[in-house]
């Protein structure tokens, strides 16, 4: 990360970065997870409200290789989920929608392998995301966004402590030409002590479960 001092109007670029807690790894995301994450990662159910289905290991080679194009791009920094225990890389998440010199940015495209959801994989992604987001970029505004019809992933970001924000009807289109309705959210500073706490609080009941 490079940028001058704190100013608003600084210009600011993100490097790739390694953040680490007690159950999860999040590691820069490069072509050689590829394999890993197609191992994991092909379910039908992970895919079924997304843009675009993931399907095959050239599918998810795309799928890496346009992450990491949106990388040199400065508009997105992906990382690979690996679960700290077993060596098991178990899905993938990334900033994107990255708007440094409005201290802003989206947390999204994450996934995770079914059997290591509901296990505290999530919240501590989160909590090191959101940690690194406010407390070393400075960010004011973390946004999430998910589709309407995905109840799951509304959950999740509500549970996460983020306020609504609002639905935008018809927003995106999916590759098969299906119209979405995105709704989305944020985690704004001043927010950020109480859902940290809250993370924190999470985790604690995973960890003694």
């Amino acid at each position: 990360m490079a940028y001058r001092g704190r100013s608003t109007s600084a210009l600011m670029t993100l490097a790739p970065v390694t953040l680490q807690g007690a159950l999860v790894i999040l590691e820069p995301l490069t072509v050689g997870h590829t394999e890993a994450l197609a191992r994991v990662g092909l379910h039908p159910e992970l895919w079924r409200l997304q843009p675009r289905a993931i399907t095959s290991p050239a599918q998810m080679r795309a799928y890496v290789d346009q992450a990491l194009h949106d990388q040199a791009q400065g508009v997105s920094l992906p990382f690979a989920v690996v679960h700290q225990p077993s060596g098991t890389v178990v899905g993938s998440t990334r900033y994107m929608d990255i708007a440094l010199q409005h201290r802003r940015l989206e947390i999204g495209a994450t996934w995770y392998a079914p059997h290591f959801q509901r296990t505290g994989v999530n919240v501590e992604s989160k909590l090191l995301l959101l940690t690194h987001a406010f407390d070393v970029l400075n960010v004011q505004k973390v946004v999430f966004k998910t589709e309407l019809l995905n109840r799951q992933s509304r959950t999740a970001i509500l549970s996460l402590g983020a306020k609504e924000e609002g639905t935008f009807a018809r927003h995106l289109i999916a590759d098969d030409g299906r119209m979405r309705d995105m709704m989305y959210f944020a985690i704004f500073n001043e927010m950020w002590p109480h859902v940290r706490r809250q993370l924190r609080n999470r985790l604690d009941r995973h960890a003694s479960s």
